[in-house]
């Protein structure tokens, strides 16, 4: 099973795009295993540096180079808070390149909740509105997004952690 392609690029011998691949470059940017979970904790919410490193569970210069390589990819934007008697700090928060992302994160999840978790993932997606599934298909028909400010996270009661 694969796709076709057209007559001109049938002779793959015959041409390259090299490093132009656009799965390529995303790959470069979610290199890592520590930046692709940032990505994923900004979706749950997460903003503030401290709270990656625990949620994550990894080093903080480790989280501290994921998030700059996202934010010079301009995919998480700084945002400066206060609390009350306290310095001047950064939050961090997705861009709409980063908003971009949630197909990608979901898709991914998809596949890993079918495949990965014997058909028991740990959390389903759901428009908040409806309460019906979110998930993500290949289609030529225009459908219309969902933002993820309009989807809530599940816990999957049938989920058992082995």
């Amino acid at each position: 099973m694969a796709m076709e392609f057209e007559e001109r690029l049938r002779d793959r011998d015959a041409w390259s795009i090299g490093d132009g691949c656009s799965a390529e470059r995303v790959l470069s940017l979610l290199s890592t295993k520590t930046v692709f979970l940032i990505v994923r904790e900004c979706f749950y919410g997460t903003t503030r540096f401290e709270d990656f490193v625990t949620r994550i569970g990894t080093s903080a210069p480790a989280v501290s180079r994921a998030l700059k390589q996202l934010e010079s990819a301009q995919v998480v934007a700084r945002v400066p808070y206060q609390e009350p008697g306290r310095r001047a700090r950064d939050e961090y928060r997705l861009t709409a390149a980063g908003e971009d992302l949630l197909p990608v994160f979901l898709s991914l999840m998809q596949w890993g909740d079918k495949y990965l978790q014997g058909g028991r993932p740990p959390l389903s997606f759901v428009e908040t509105a409806t309460g019906r599934a979110v998930r993500v298909r290949v289609t030529a028909d225009p459908a219309p997004e969902t933002p993820s400010t309009d989807m809530e996270i599940r816990l999957n009661p049938a989920w058992r952690h082995d």
